[in-house]
């Protein structure tokens, strides 16, 4: 075989096989995802808190009807709104990282929730940064960043995994309304641990799991809630369960170090108050004691 024909047949394998692929993913890639109902100042004054410049990075514009194409059926209509206004910046880190996420101007989606979702669609190794010019509710966002994902890697994240990361969000974000965040994404992700078992479960069966895991947490859920959660569930036992496992362990892991770090804080808020307290008590005593002595030399000096 001559040289040439090797190298063709080299250049063909690399082709198939995605080896030459100039859209794979690298650790620094950056796009930005920009809602379409944003003025030119607006989208300059979110690319000032991404800390990019426009024109220096890739940028994809997400319009309302792409939002709805996610959410209609599973979330309010005030919820999606008309306009898509949320924005996000997408950079991907090194092998095994983890999601990072940081959110401003958002008033429906929190860290956790957006992590989870993420997750549960595809996305890893990034750091995500999410903002709007004005509070909102963040739902443009998710699919924006879809979007950038999949602008910068040239592949397309799978549409069950797309819709079923949409709806966990929007589950989640009900559910925190009544229950906060924390234990909102708590619930969600210990059903993800146990959905090997959940796809043998009747609905009631499933249910009775899903008190079981609020009562650990030291929640209670209503029958709407529960039907929310088992409708989830059944979305998620579509996926590939072991990959959600191992994603839901990662959660797990990040959700109790941040209650650490929160417990930590805690008590070094406590400690302050009570060295505060004690100062105050401190310097009380000595006020006391300093009037006492101007009361005995007033006393002397009028004698």
């Amino acid at each position: 075989m001559d040289l040439r024909r090797l190298v063709c047949l080299l250049a063909i394998f690399c082709l198939l096989t995605g080896f030459c692929d100039a859209s794979a993913l690298e650790a620094g890639d950056v796009c930005v995802a920009v809602g379409a109902d944003l003025s030119e100042d607006q989208i300059k004054d979110v690319y000032e808190i991404f800390g990019k410049k426009r024109g220096e990075v890739p940028e994809v514009t997400v319009t309302n009807a792409e939002e709805r194409q996610y959410l209609e059926g599973l979330a309010e209509e005030s919820v999606i709104g008309t306009r898509s206004v949320s924005c996000a910046c997408v950079e991907i880190l090194p092998a095994d990282s983890g999601l990072r996420v940081e959110v401003s101007n958002i008033g429906w989606c929190t860290e956790e929730m957006y992590r989870s979702a993420l997750l549960t669609a595809g996305v890893k190794d990034a750091e995500l940064l999410v903002t709007a010019p004005f509070e909102v509710s963040g739902t443009a966002a998710l699919t924006g960043i879809y979007k950038a994902y999949e602008d910068m890697s040239g592949q397309t994240l799978g549409e069950p995994e797309k819709s079923a990361g949409t709806q966990e969000l929007v589950v989640t974000a009900e559910l925190a309304d009544e229950i906060g965040s924390s234990d909102a994404v708590s619930v969600v992700n210990e059903l993800k641990l146990v959905l090997g078992q959940t796809r043998e479960m009747s609905d009631e069966e499933l249910k009775e799991q899903i008190d079981e895991i609020a009562s650990d947490i030291g929640v209670e859920f209503v029958d709407s809630q529960k039907e929310q959660l088992v409708s989830l569930c059944r979305t998620l036992e579509k996926l590939n369960v072991d990959e959600l496992k191992e994603k839901a362990e990662q959660v797990r892991e990040t959700m109790e170090k941040l209650n650490e770090k929160a417990e930590q804080v805690q008590e070094t808020v406590q400690k302050l108050n009570e060295a505060k307290d004690k100062a105050a008590g401190f310097i009380q005593s000595v006020q006391k004691l300093l009037s006492a002595i101007m009361e005995f030399f007033s006393s002397v000096l009028n004698k």
